[in-house]
């Protein structure tokens, strides 16, 4: 694994451009969540300076643009509420310092090599976990939006105060923030690439406060600090401290997320194909350094990375070069965005709450499929009102469990045992013939494709159902994969027939269902004989056998794929 992400001077122009352009969208972003997540704008802004310089550099994903999003916003505002209502003194540095866990915990999945696992989950639950974080984004901007503070309690809080927020209205900032929402919905989409909206809003919002509400009683930003951060010590608390660990691995799993889905839109539009666990030792490192100075979590921006590309970013140039036009802008032009409106910011944070929500697939769920749309809507319920790692985990579980519900009962199909010919098992005429002269003697046990742990009911049911046999031919040559509880469901039918002193045939077995079986010793107590490489000539030997225990004649001829039988079998 290579240190740095890949950075190389042939792109130079377009990477530039690419960096000025994400940092003209990361400004008013930054700002935005800074404030929506209770941290400060300042907090914002120097998690979208670090966060996107060093994830840029270590990162797996060259287009990247990481910094504060959506989602991770959402987390951080419950755990900065969290931990000040617990430790008001402190609550805030602890905050920063589940930031800086969250970062190790990233960079720990990503030596463990678990990039690849962490978008391997079911479009349902991804699409109602995103949406739920929009609706709760959505609604925790309620109380800004119509010029008031946020509630205490989160969005249970807001809910059951939205009578006293719409009461108490402060009409000036609810018409700032109404005219924001317009602008956001309204601006010419041929425009975005020219000026982004978010950044049009902003100033038109600041503009019209300063020159036509100069006297008005207005929150406002207020004063973010000039110059480099200081050093944030990692804080703890006795009482805090599990609470705090469980936080940080839930903010960096979510980030994990945000960044690893993130990289594949951007393998889409560049084509090329990002390293899944580098990429999150890079945004480990990010949200390490974010934490160890003052900074709120971040993690890949959809919005950022795409503006990015479209504009020539290829490398990770064009991410370092947004870092530090930020930076310039922190460190020259900060006491030009103490005058923003409070409102302003909520309502662009309002706006990024209803993009987030998966409307598209809201619309259709239920015609896709019912079951779909239940898991939907239940991961979205438990994000909005329970808890975001319940609410993927319950989701993930009834996925799953449908999922390999729907694949058992696929694969069962695949599981037959039989006396005579069967329509569903291709076997050519002499393999019906000599089935059919055993005189259901000899039984066919076909399986075919994996077989996982949910086959194994189907392997008992089928070979209880016929007991009367003296064969068992088992046929494995068209299973790739034996799971676990399938071959302890064989063994069982395999040691059922040698206990009632029946010969058993195993055909086909290799690769890593040989492997299983002899694990088990399963193979140990099969005959070397009784071991065969194609189906036609193991029935051959059953038939020979079950013939000669009934004293039949029968003749074989010189073609070994041909068989023939004496009419009148002497008995």
């Amino acid at each position: 694994m290579a240190i740095t992400n890949r950075i190389h001077f042939r792109n130079v122009k377009g990477d530039i451009f690419g960096g000025i352009t994400a940092a003209i969208i990361a400004l008013p972003m930054a700002l935005t969540f800074g404030v929506a997540s209770g941290a400060g704008a300042s907090a914002g802004l120097w998690g979208a300076i670090l966060i996107g310089f060093f994830a840029a550099l270590f990162g797996g994903t060259p287009t990247l643009i990481s910094e504060p999003t959506g989602p991770m916003t959402v987390v951080m505002t419950a755990i900065i509420a969290k931990l000040t209502v617990a430790n008001p003194e402190n609550g805030l540095a602890m905050a920063f310092t589940v930031v800086m866990l969250a970062g190790i915990f990233q960079i720990i999945f990503g030596f463990l090599k678990l990039g690849k696992y962490v978008t391997l989950m079911p479009y349902t639950v991804i699409s109602g976990f995103m949406s739920g974080i929009g609706i709760i984004l959505i609604i925790l901007q309620i109380g800004p939006f119509l010029g008031q503070a946020s509630p205490k309690g989160g969005v249970i809080g807001t809910i059951q105060n939205l009578p006293q927020l719409i009461a108490n209205i402060n009409s000036l900032e609810a018409i700032l923030a109404a005219l924001t929402v317009a602008i956001l919905f309204l601006y010419p989409s041929k425009l975005k690439k020219f000026l982004p909206p978010q950044l049009l809003a902003l100033i038109v919002g600041t503009l019209i406060s300063i020159l036509l509400f100069s006297n008005a009683d207005i929150r406002r930003i207020g004063e973010i600090s000039v110059g480099l951060p200081s050093l944030q010590l990692p804080t703890f608390s006795a009482a805090q401290l599990q609470t705090m660990l469980f936080d940080g691995l839930v903010l960096g799993m979510l980030g994990c997320i945000d960044a690893l889905l993130t990289s594949l839109v951007a393998d889409s539009l560049t084509r090329t194909e990002h390293n899944s666990n580098k990429e999150l030792v890079g945004q480990g490192i990010g949200n390490l350094v974010a934490g160890l100075f003052g900074g709120i979590a971040g993690a890949g921006a959809t919005m950022g990375t795409v503006v990015n590309i479209q504009t020539g970013g290829r490398t990770a140039l064009s991410g370092l070069t947004r870092a530090l036009v930020l930076l310039v802008v922190v460190l020259g032009l900060s006491q030009y965005l103490t005058v923003i409106p409070s409102a302003v910011l909520a309502a662009i944070a309002f706006k990024v709450g209803i993009d987030i929500v998966d409307w598209g697939f809201l619309k259709r769920a239920h015609k896709i499929s019912p079951k779909a749309a239940v898991i939907m809507y239940g991961v979205i319920a438990l994000t909005v009102f329970v808890d975001l790692i319940v609410a993927v985990g319950v989701g993930v579980f009834v996925a799953n469990v449908l999922t390999i519900e729907r694949l058992s009962n696929h694969r069962a199909e695949k599981v037959k045992a039989v006396t005579y010919d069967d329509e569903e098992i291709n076997l050519n005429s002499e393999e019906k013939q000599l089935l059919e002269r055993a005189n259901g003697r000899v039984l066919l046990f076909y399986l075919s494709g994996p077989m996982i742990f949910g086959v194994a009911k189907a392997i008992s049911r089928e070979h209880n159902l016929i007991n009367d046999y003296q064969v068992l031919v088992l046929d494995l040559s068209e299973v790739p994969i034996l799971g676990v509880t399938s071959s302890l469901a064989l063994e069982n039918a395999i040691k059922e027939a040698l206990e009632k002193n029946r010969q058993v045939f195993l055909v086909g077995v290799g690769g890593q269902a040989e492997k299983r079986l002899r694990k088990l010793g399963i193979l140990n107590s099969i005959p070397p004989q009784n071991l065969f490489d194609n189906r036609l000539e193991a029935l051959r030997q059953a038939f020979t056998l079950v013939a000669r225990q009934e004293g039949q004649t029968y003749t074989v001829s010189g073609n070994p794929t041909q068989t023939s039988f004496n009419p009148n079998p002497i008995n």
